[in-house]
This record gives C-alpha cells, structure tokens and sequence, in this order.
C-alpha cells in the first residue's frame, strides 16, 4: 500500500474520531446512529495510522505533499 494521505488529513480524521467517540461514551449520541458513527470514527483512526485511505486509491488521490 502506497501512503496517500497528509498530516493534516491525519490530524483531521484522527480529531473527528476523537469527538464522536466522546459524543458516543457521554451518551450524547446512542443508538443504531451512535453504534455507525462510533464504527466510521474507528475507521478514521485506522486509515490515519496506516496513512492509506481505500477510498482514495480508485480515484487517483493523495493529499501527501509532492516532493
């Protein structure tokens, strides 16, 4: 797998999954919803660590800086 993803698209992913997964544990958000959420919010936090985004690949983009 080629890495494709920037810090700053690192950083995002990782603070969205942060905040949902609070929403979800204080009881803000619960149910079906919370339960999608908290999967997409640990989908988020796998892509930001091994810098791959499936999702990405298809359609040819990187937001890793050029060299």
């Amino acid at each position: 797998m080629k890495k494709n993803m920037g810090s700053t698209d690192k950083i995002i992913r990782s603070l969205i999954a942060i905040v949902i997964a609070v929403l979800y544990f204080t009881g803000t958000i619960s149910g079906t919803l919370g339960l999608i959420l908290l999967i997409l919010g640990g989908v988020f936090l796998a892509t930001s660590f091994i810098s791959f985004c499936p999702l990405y690949a298809p359609f040819g983009i990187s937001t890793c800086k050029t060299k």
